[in-house]
């Protein structure tokens, strides 16, 4: 099934220019495991309809999506980047992270390093001194950690919330000291909460069990065996990997993460993962208590419909590696906004057909490739005129007071040959407290790139254009390549005042005002 009947499909040529090398003929009986590079078909010749898939994509640019794979039996056949985004640059994956660190677990679990995941978490940290200390937090365990139900008091957002705790955490000097300190809401066991504090202590215990950080543990035993580059992941101050986020990887290394979960936790002839912590991922059960999507359910750092039987590492944004067992599929999106999983999963179903190749089509896959080139095309947006007003106001300084969108100060250069905008940010946890960039901006409907120093620092890819709405109202469009973020903000003059409207890191609407100066 694999590759047969190649040359029926030469209709898709350019799709498979698209996709890369097409797969070589093997054994339908056997599973596929990607070499240095994964191999490509068509989706009819693995049972999917690709005019499912074109509509997919076309979905994908309506909901932000950065990129969307869709692999199944064991070879790509859906590989689409949006514009700026090219698939080519590590993406972060946000909370996704915690999927890897949750697997790292698993692995000390099968190797004996980690006699149980009963243990009492605060066994590991025998040398410290903990706050609030009482009965239920002595007898929190790393499974109460992995199932985000150690009870621990925290803010992160799920439900509504500001993200305190979160916050809170990325100023704090010692990550590990402040997560432990926290007061106790509940007995561990007793309900979820989402909370990354869970998740940086078993990048931790992780550390304490091997001597390594948990990225250089993952090197050794988990990225090197998966053919995945040693990618870039952020630490707290102590050095110990951030748990909850701070992973970079491409979308086709996110791939391979899930498709070793897609065949059970072995890798060629390799069980890397122990069947029966697959086995409760696969059959999450704990309630997850989400407004958004009441279905969800939780294990081992994966949230999950069962309903549909699908798992998922999940990150801000829609970073997620889904792994669809029933299909034997595994799909990977990276966005810079939120997705609904349901009408995701229900899409990538329906464009399921057949359990083994279907007729050649002779539109259908020139359609496909079309619509993934399409979306990763840069189009011109509209562009107003220049105001009198861009002189005026160019080479000005703008200074804000503390706000959620957190400008400092705000520099236009927009009538120089090569315009650019100067901006500081405040930013907790940086030796200044405030992080500052200098990037060219397009006015002419197209995105200008900056040129990082460093690639690995937070926000190093960003494309910017503006555009003039009216005399007085200047409208920037900035994507932080490959960030999972993107931002509008609408500035408006008045005088020597400038007012900044945007949205927060929560999606709600706000502003905020300064006088100019030199």
């Amino acid at each position: 099934m694999l590759c047969k009947n190649f040359h029926a499909f030469a209709f898709g040529a350019l799709l498979l220019s698209a996709l890369g090398t097409p797969c070589a003929a093997e054994d339908g009986n056997l599973p596929i495991w990607p070499g240095v590079e994964w191999q490509n078909a068509l989706p009819e010749q693995e049972g999917m309809d690709s005019a499912g898939l074109a509509e997919l994509v076309a979905f994908g640019k309506q909901i932000r999506l950065d990129s969307l794979l869709i692999a199944r039996h064991g070879h790509i056949v859906l590989d689409a980047s949006y514009a700026p985004y090219g698939s080519e640059l590590p993406h972060v994956i946000n909370s996704s992270t915690k999927a890897v660190i949750g697997s790292l677990i698993a692995m000390l679990l099968k190797d004996g390093k980690l006699d149980s995941l009963d243990h009492q978490v605060l066994d590991f940290f025998p040398d410290r001194e903990i706050a609030n200390l009482d009965d239920r937090k002595k007898a929190i365990t790393v499974r109460h950690l992995l199932n985000m139900t150690s009870g621990l008091d925290w803010d992160e957002g799920l439900g509504g919330g500001k993200e305190q705790s979160l916050q809170d955490l990325r100023r704090s000097p010692h990550w590990v000291k402040y997560i432990l300190d926290r007061p106790m809401a509940h007995a561990p066991g007793e309900t979820f909460y989402y909370n990354s504090g869970n998740s940086h202590l078993l990048s931790a215990i992780i550390t304490r069990l091997t001597g390594k950080s948990a990225a250089d543990y993952a090197n050794e035993m988990l990225f090197g065996p998966l053919g995945i580059a040693p990618p870039s992941w952020s630490r707290d101050p102590q050095g110990v990997s951030t748990g909850g986020f701070g992973l970079w990887l491409k979308p086709r290394d996110m791939a391979r993460f899930g498709y070793l979960y897609l065949r059970g936790g072995k890798w060629g002839d390799r069980q890397l993962l122990p069947p029966d912590w697959i086995e409760a991922v696969n059959h999450a059960a704990t309630d997850m208590h989400t407004r958004f999507e009441p279905g969800l359910r939780y294990a081992n750092q994966f949230w999950a419909l069962p309903d549909r039987h699908v798992f998922m590492a999940v990150g801000y944004h829609c970073q997620v590696i889904m792994v669809l067992p029933d299909a034997d599929i595994v799909a990977v999106m990276t966005a810079r906004d939120f997705c609904p999983f349901r009408k995701l999963t229900e899409g990538i179903l329906a464009a399921v057909k057949s359990e083994t190749s279907l007729p050649p089509s002779l539109e259908a896959p020139a359609s496909l490739a079309a619509a993934i080139s399409d979306v990763g095309t840069e189009k011109p947006s509209e562009v107003g005129p220049v105001p009198e007003i861009a002189a005026a106001i160019s080479g000005k300084t703008y200074s804000f007071p503390p706000s959620v969108l957190n400008f400092k100060s705000v520099t236009l250069f927009l009538t120089e040959a090569e315009p650019h905008l100067i901006w500081e940010l405040y930013q907790a946890g940086t030796p200044r407290g405030v992080v500052r960039a200098d990037n060219p901006i397009g006015l002419d409907g197209l995105y200008r790139r900056n040129a990082p120093k460093d690639p690995t620092a937070p926000f190093a890819y960003r494309a910017m254009k503006g555009t003039w709405r009216d005399p007085t109202t200047f409208v920037i469009d900035l994507q932080f390549i490959g960030q999972g973020q993107e931002a509008t903000n609408i500035l408006s003059f008045a005088g020597d005042r400038l007012t900044i409207a945007g949205k927060g890191r929560d999606g709600r609407d706000a502003s905020v005002e300064s006088e100019a100066h030199d």
